[in-house]
């Protein structure tokens, strides 16, 4: 009785754990790889990858449109609660076979081993990852973090200065505290 109560516990523990690393794989972020998308993933596998999430296409009107300056297709991605999770923008519009182009991450538990996530503070990121540029727009500076084929946006409000200012951002110009503003994974 005693060998059965000990091999119950040893199963549970090992089921509990298979569980938990199989749910860690969804929301990792690394080089390559959000969750289960990787740059061979294509538009007809997010379907298969996502089968309990909703996905939701806003599709371009590509070359058949009139709109010379035309959108890229977008494909959103929710919980069944709806809870935005990620944005995808695949490289080709218009076409299900097309590899994936960029994804915008919407959901904080999506993360890389260094703790980089959606409410990581710039000093967060600085410490943890090699920034290799900046970028300034009139509203955003953003860091591009080449190890990981990341681009992270701060407002430049954040920065402590006027939005749609033309002023160039340096790294030790940023706060500590500046908080992202957006977190786009590229698949190129």
């Amino acid at each position: 009785m005693h060998k059965n109560i000990i091999k119950l516990l040893s199963l549970a523990m090992v089921t509990f754990l298979f569980i938990q690393c199989g749910n860690g794989n969804k929301f990792d972020i690394s080089k390559g790889k959000v969750g289960e998308l990787s740059p061979n993933t294509t538009m007809l596998d997010l379907e298969k990858i996502f089968v309990n999430d909703s996905i939701v296409k806003n599709l371009s009107e590509g070359s058949l449109g009139d709109n010379y300056f035309q959108d890229d297709d977008e494909y959103f991605i929710y919980e069944k609660g709806g809870k935005h999770l990620l944005t995808i923008i695949p490289k080709e519009q218009l076409d299900s076979t097309s590899t994936i182009k960029s994804i915008q991450i919407f959901d904080d538990r999506y993360s890389t081993k260094s703790g980089l996530s959606l409410t990581s503070s710039f000093e967060d990121i600085n410490l943890n990852n090699t920034i290799t540029k900046v970028e300034t727009s009139l509203s955003s500076a953003t860091l591009f973090i080449d190890d990981l084929n990341v681009t992270i946006a701060l407002d430049k409000e954040d920065l402590g200065l006027k939005s749609f200012s033309t002023q160039k951002v340096s790294l030790d110009q940023i706060p500590g505290l500046a908080k992202v503003k957006s977190f786009i994974v590229w698949f190129n």
